[in-house]
């Protein structure tokens, strides 16, 4: 019996672990000693996260300690598209980041491309934000996993239904 296995490739991150980062970073912002007085707000929504504070200069720090948040709960920072910085009432700045979820058609076929010319064993198929892997040997999906790993892409890869 022949039979072939399969895993989907996706860019996706974990809503609550983002959640448990903005409330780490707020925590931290209000008890530093340079951001304390800065009325500093984070706001999520579901696909973006709103800053407002007084200056580049604390939104730059903002910036850090976010980072530092999200690293830690195992988040990756490709997540993250920074809008411009805009000008708000009160002398104060705002920033609309991004969250990126998904992958686009375009560097879908990028990877389906990929794989195609180099794993000839494998087949791939794109599903909406999802690119479909199966083959007939495990061996075969690992080294296509390994393979992906090693190139840059602007968005966060996960490897899900190893099956």
């Amino acid at each position: 019996m022949t039979s072939t296995y399969s895993f989907d490739i996706v860019s996706d991150f974990d809503r609550q672990e983002m959640v448990n980062a903005v409330d780490q970073t707020l925590r931290e912002l209000k008890n530093r000693f340079d951001l304390k007085n800065t009325n500093t707000t984070l706001e999520l929504a579901d696909e973006s996260l709103t800053i407002h504070t007084d200056s580049e200069f604390t939104l730059d720090a903002v910036h850090d300690v976010l980072r530092t948040k999200v690293a830690k709960r195992n988040l990756s920072q490709k997540i993250f598209e920074f809008g411009k910085i805009e000008a708000s009432s009160g002398n104060r700045v705002r920033q609309v980041i991004t969250l990126k979820r998904g992958i686009n058609p375009e560097l879908a076929k990028a990877i389906a491309k990929l794989i195609r010319d180099e794993f000839k064993k494998v087949q791939s198929s794109i599903q909406g934000d999802a690119v479909r892997v199966s083959a007939k040997s495990k061996d075969d999906l690992q080294a296509v996993m390994n393979r992906l790993r090693q190139e840059d892409y602007p968005v966060a890869l996960q490897f899900i239904n190893y099956r």
